[in-house]
């Protein structure tokens, strides 16, 4: 069982295959805290501390461990929830109610039932324990049954404790074309504080937390949270004066009032969490896992070619089709078509809006290209930007009231354009329209939604920071289900979208306009710590490279490119014969491991040379893979031992080298490992391995 309950204490044990996460009620009707790591089988060794007070000035509130502190009373803490009712009280006292279990069959639910002891507002704390994944998932709904408006200005999803102090939190940094740069900091007095206030991009930090004990990729404590939202998130963690470390995430409270009217319920975005005693590759695996499982689509990615570096704007249907000849040549699976294709665009400043083909780029209309993209036997994809309006289009001259905006105020442009208000049923309606419409006309496999600025001057309505990407969501889904079989590519200005909210409801993610193949090994590298290889789209574009201006190698670019998703952005017309063939080859031998790369296991390797090697193993089943690269070498430094993991210590193993075959226990292969050497820069090589 993965809901343990001991009724007499009121103490909930959740158990996963590995660990156990414990909380009870106390006498005062308080939901605290009990435990959360390795797993304790025995529910009635857990008992119900006694509340006491160290002072005055550290009332007991301070120091009780609560699993979801409200804001009130003597409590000075970081709070989850903090309300105004009607009669503009801004305290929430709650008092248990009682418990549900919802067994399902991938998981079991416990609903602890929490109402305010005056008004009634009702407050669901919900628990999914997924066993075999050792995961949990954590959300809270909030139910106004009372006659009046409840405004709700804060609403975190859940608080976690972790019992220690002197501990280590990694989460990302960065900005435009620098997305995915991992950080490591110690966590001391003071709050750190993560966040999101611009509506749609994750660009700076990402809706996630890492806490570890000096952990390594295969050893150590690590407990670890993703939240499932786009856009404006909040995470805080903090080590107390009590001798333990918290951490919090959810809506960010920036700007932010929801009402909640009489007779609604509000879901708050869910926490997917575990714990891991092995590092972080195990919470990796964990969390790959269950994204593979219950999250994205079934199917494998197909190959994308993308036509952006090679015409930019300057599109037409003539240029497209001899590009999808070559695409289909050098054996890409999907055309994709980008911005440029519709309105008057030829530029960044006009089209976005009017969604229709425009006339002189395509004077037979769209179909002409989709026919001849799907003789070939090509998938075909196309690229919108359906949130945003140029001030030129025909659509902000007819509905200058459909953008967020202050009536007295000059309202912003950031990239030439305009935000619409998805909050509003007409622009909602209006978007899933535009793209029904689109996907019924035309045979169309891949939308490539694209978002490429900030939202500012949101009228007078607070809660427009969640609804909005709320609004994006459910019309994916809605096109989804007359659409089925349409992959949708998440991008916001590169790598804005990556988080586990809308993960699931898009496809894949584009992972950074920064496509230099040497950045993206440490891009790619910080994203597999918390998301799944097959939603990284990974591409290989042509040198110099447009942003770091640095020249690589296409066999570099192309490994470096396959360790996710595959795509090309090159201008393949200009290819040489010899660039021609590399890429048949590259995209030939990516087709055969493709299986092991998007659905298998990766880990990252250890370095154990003095030379900055990166190395990266790939495991599904049977059959492995192993990327070497090295980006520069040094002086008398040239060769790597490379240890495996994942293996059966007396399972024999062939690897495949590059000039001869050796075959080794799975034992010799993780202990002792064996040498790889590379010279010169951007050398790289892939080696594959199977079971003897």
């Amino acid at each position: 069982m993965s809901v343990i309950i001991q009724e007499s204490q009121k103490v909930f044990l959740l158990q996963t295959k590995s660990n156990s996460y414990a909380f009870g009620i106390d006498d005062q009707g308080l939901v605290r805290h009990l435990y959360w790591g390795n797993r304790i089988d025995a529910v009635e060794d857990f008992e119900m501390p006694v509340l006491t007070e160290v002072s005055t000035n550290d009332p007991v509130f301070e120091i009780t461990r609560e699993e979801f502190p409200v804001y009130g009373s003597l409590r000075y803490k970081e709070h989850c929830l903090k309300v105004t009712f009607a009669d503009s009280t801004r305290e929430v006292v709650y008092d248990y109610v009682n418990y549900e279990v919802n067994k399902q069959e991938h998981y079991d639910e416990l609903i602890i039932n929490l109402k305010d002891r005056h008004y009634d507002l009702l407050i669901q704390l919900h628990y999914k324990v997924y066993e075999s994944y050792d995961l949990m998932e954590r959300f809270v709904v909030l139910q106004n049954s009372s006659g009046e408006t409840i405004e709700v200005e804060k609403l975190h999803s859940g608080q976690f404790h972790i019992p220690y102090t002197g501990m280590n939190f990694t989460n990302v940094h960065g900005h435009w074309g620098a997305e995915q740069q991992r950080f490591v900091q110690k966590i001391s007095y003071g709050k750190i504080v993560i966040e999101n206030r611009r509506g749609i991009s994750s660009h700076n930090h990402n809706p996630y937390f890492i806490i570890d004990r000096d952990a390594t990729e295969t050893s150590g404590d690590v407990y670890f949270g993703a939240l499932r939202m786009s856009g404006n998130f909040s995470g805080v963690v903090e080590q107390t004066q009590y001798g333990e470390t918290l951490v919090q995430m959810g809506l960010n409270s920036h700007d932010f009032k929801l009402d909640l009217k009489s007779g609604e319920s509000f879901t708050s975005p869910a926490i997917i969490c575990g714990y891991s005693s092995n590092g972080f590759g195990q919470m990796s695996h964990n969390l790959h896992s269950f994204a593979n499982d219950f999250i994205l689509r079934k199917g494998l990615r197909p190959v994308l070619y993308n036509s952006w570096e090679a015409t930019g704007f300057e599109v037409t249907c003539t240029e497209q089709m001899k590009l999808a000849r070559k695409a289909k040549e050098i054996g890409a699976e999907l055309f994709v078509v980008d911005d440029g294709w519709f309105a008057e665009r030829h530029g960044i400043d006009n089209g976005l809006g009017d969604w229709y083909v425009n006339e002189h780029k395509f004077p037979n209309g769209l179909e002409e290209l989709v026919s001849e993209v799907k003789s070939l036997g090509l998938m075909f994809g196309i690229w919108v930007e359906p949130e945003m309006v140029n001030p030129k289009a025909k659509l902000y001259a007819e509905h200058p009231d459909w953008i967020y905006h202050f009536d007295t105020r000059e309202s912003d442009t950031s990239r030439g354009q305009y935000v619409l208000d998805l909050t509003k049923d007409e622009v909602k309606q209006y978007i899933y329209n535009m793209l029904d419409n689109l996907l019924s006309d035309y045979d169309i496999d891949y939308i490539k939604w694209d978002a490429n600025r900030p939202i500012s001057q949101t009228n007078t309505q607070r809660d427009i920071w969640y609804r909005h990407i709320e609004a994006v969501y459910d019309i994916v889904k809605e096109l989804k289900k007359k659409h089925p079989n349409v992959l949708f590519e998440a991008c916001a200005s590169g790598g804005g979208r990556i988080d586990y909210g809308i993960l699931g409801i898009f496809d894949d993610f584009w992972t950074s306009d920064n496509t230099d193949a040497y950045d993206r090994l440490f891009i790619q590298d910080t994203y597999s710590y918390i998301y799944p290889i097959k939603a990284m789209r990974a591409w290989v574009t042509d040198c110099p490279n447009f942003l770091s201006n640095r020249i690589i190698p296409m066999k570099f670019r192309y490994h470096s490119a396959m360790m996710g998703t595959l795509g090309i952005g090159c201008n393949i017309l200009k290819f040489t014969e010899e660039e021609t063939a590399l890429s048949k080859e590259m995209i030939e031998q990516y087709k055969e491991i493709r299986e092991i790369v998007q659905e298998g296991d990766i880990y990252r390797l250890e370095n154990s040379s003095s030379n900055d090697y990166f190395i990266y193993e790939y495991k599904k089943g049977e059959e492995g893979l192993i990327f070497v690269f090295l980006p520069q070498g040094k002086i008398g430094h040239s060769s790597v031992t490379v240890r495996l993991r994942g293996l059966s210590e007396n399972t024999d193993y062939i690897l495949k080298l590059e000039d001869r075959e050796i075959k080794k226990s799975g034992g010799f292969l993780m202990n002792h490992g064996f040498d790889v050497c590379l010279t010169g820069d951007y050398a790289s090589t892939v080696i594959k391995f199977k079971n003897a």
